[in-house]
């Protein structure tokens, strides 16, 4: 599939300031810092050696005090507490730091968690979740990474003299809940100066503000910033502000002194090497996710709040088989999923893909969808049966607002619900053609041709002698990386195969290129279609980040290259 290609630009007088104020480091990378707002020293500073102390004061945030003095007030009147929390990372992590940090701070026996079953209860607070805490005689109830949008459920609560405090980071409608407080730094209304906080990272800030009302040492919190990388990563929010500032010491938590159940997590995965954010996205993630998607994710709360290794370890296996179960569905729908593509000539030809089997797996269909995208780029909905009804996930490409599209099928819908890039929705069964066809008529109407290409972003261009190991070491700097973070992307110009190219397992290319007389050695995953543009011995441009590759004992740099093509030269 061919791509475009971006190269980012930049304000030219903004880059020679910050390369002045930086000692004259690689005009490259200064350009990649004014990209990403990084446009004097102190910026610099604070992006490169990021503190702690730089966290903003939790009350700032709207509510903050209310939530606060409810949660003693309970502590203070003996009353019961109910930790609420979504069912995939940035909830069950969430829940674990809260009902951690309530035990050091509270009776064990006043506090208690709840997690809701996807597919008994669904997203978010379930009125399964309220009728549980009023059985179970709970004044109170603080939940996490959900609760925005569950305006009639809250008000139910209430009804029942169960009081509600609200820690999200969705974006909230224009009618909110009726909770004693609302912990949300999207709320047009509140003055916190960071926007982008993960569901976790709004708990953790909750628990932040407790400790400095309750004089409890940053010890006993901090402690957690392990969970809130995990959350950080696994949820894709941007690696910005203090999101960047929980990841790094978040990291630096994973990598040297883990909680019980995320070490027993990395044993079981049997990754050797530091952990970084990419890490934590395909290997610790996937694992906790699973449980929610296969089967019920209280194991995965209870994988976090386990300090004693062995028991966590227990958790941990539960959570891997649930894995290696979601990988087989994942893996079988998806070539299902392909077949039934590639085997209808209007389907392979259409501008959306709607794919429907009534036994595939739920719970994986949304990762299906991505799988799909991979391989058609077009907005994709996946279908399965759930009791009466079809339940599915849809994903969109980048640029390409999925929900106004969903949301022009409605007359199609039962319910359907997301953002610009996912969504859910339900219908009928006998409907499932009309909405397909409604989709493409939408999509085919409103996307724009060039959002069905993909699209590579490009940071800078430089030449082979650029690459050096300062140069690497800086970029390492900048790390960790994520949204609005990305490693550096670069592109090199009029560079010639050596002749030593190959390729490597049937699918791979080992590049062995050269520039003006500095060969490097590089690597480019599923590009073997590719191999007779190196064969033609013409110049060609080349795509890719750099890492460091390591053989017995020994590191050198190298390319990990994402597209190239001839020079534009050679197309003239």
């Amino acid at each position: 599939m061919n791509k475009r290609w971006k190269i980012l630009s930049t304000d030219e007088n903004k880059v020679t300031a910050v390369q002045h104020s930086l000692n004259n480091i690689n005009m490259a990378l200064c350009k990649i810092l004014v990209q990403r707002g990084i446009d004097t020293f102190e910026k610099a500073k604070d992006y490169f050696r990021p503190q702690l102390s730089q966290l903003h004061d939790p009350f700032l945030m709207k509510d903050m005090d209310k939530a606060v003095d409810r949660i003693l007030k309970a502590i203070d009147t003996n009353e019961k507490i109910l930790v609420f929390g979504d069912y995939d990372v940035d909830g069950t992590t969430a829940v674990a730091c809260m009902f951690r940090f309530l035990k050091k701070i509270y009776k064990e026996e006043h506090i208690k968690f709840y997690v809701p079953h996807r597919y008994r209860e669904g997203y978010g607070v379930s009125k399964m979740g309220i009728d549980f805490a009023k059985e179970n005689n709970f004044q109170l109830i603080i939940s996490l990474d959900c609760g925005i949008k569950s305006v009639s459920l809250i008000g139910y609560a209430s009804t029942l003299g169960i009081d509600f405090i609200v820690c999200d980071h969705h974006l909230p409608d224009h009618e909110l809940p009726p909770a004693i407080a609302i912990l949300n730094p999207k709320q047009k209304d509140c003055a916190y100066p960071y926007k982008e906080l993960c569901g976790c990272g709004v708990g953790f800030k909750l628990i932040t503000a407790l400790s400095q009302r309750l004089g409890v040492n940053e010890d006993e919190y901090f402690c957690y910033l392990d969970m809130v990388v995990t959350a950080i990563g696994a949820d894709i929010v941007p690696i910005t502000g203090e999101n960047r500032i929980l990841a790094y010491y978040g990291l630096q938590k994973l990598n040297t002194d883990p909680s019980a159940g995320i070490k027993a997590l990395i044993e079981l995965s049997g990754h050797q090497k530091k952990f970084s954010i990419n890490n934590v996205v395909f290997i610790i993630a996937p694992r906790v996710n699973a449980a929610g998607r296969m089967d019920d994710a209280t194991k995965a709360v209870m994988l976090f709040i386990e300090d004693d290794f062995s028991k966590a370890k227990y958790y941990a296996e539960m959570l891997h088989s649930d894995n290696t179960d979601r990988k087989e569905a994942d893996t079988n729908i998806t070539e299902e999923a392909l077949a039934i593509i590639e085997s209808d000539d209007v389907l392979i030809n259409k501008k959306t893909t709607v794919v429907f089997q009534s036994h595939w797996h739920k719970g994986v269909v949304g990762i299906v969808a991505s799988r799909l995208i991979e391989k058609y780029y077009r907005p994709t909905v996946v279908l399965a049966q759930s009791g009466e009804y079809i339940g599915g996930s849809a994903r969109s490409v980048p640029g390409f607002n999925l929900y106004e599209a969903i949301h022009e099928c409605r007359e199609y819908l039962i319910g359907y619900g997301g953002h610009f890039a996912a969504a859910g929705l339900t219908l009928m069964p006998e409907n499932i053609k009309a909405f397909s066809n409604k989709f493409e008529e939408i999509v085919s109407y409103t996307i724009p041709p060039h959002l069905l290409v993909p699209e590579i972003i490009i940071d800078a261009e430089i030449n082979f002698k650029s690459i050096t190991k300062s140069f690497y070491n800086i970029i390492t700097q900048m790390e960790p990386y994520g949204p609005e973070n990305m490693r550096p992307v670069f592109v090199t110009r009029n560079v010639l195969d050596t002749s030593w190219s190959k390729i490597v397992k049937e699918l791979h290319i080992r590049f062995v290129l050269k520039q003006d007389n500095i060969v490097l050695t590089g690597i480019g995953f599923n590009m073997a279609e590719k191999f007779y543009l190196l064969q033609m011995k013409k110049p060609i441009d080349i795509v890719y980040t750099i890492d460091e590759n390591e053989w017995n004992g020994e590191k050198n740099l190298q390319l990990k290259v994402i597209d190239f093509r001839l020079s534009e030269n050679e197309l003239n």
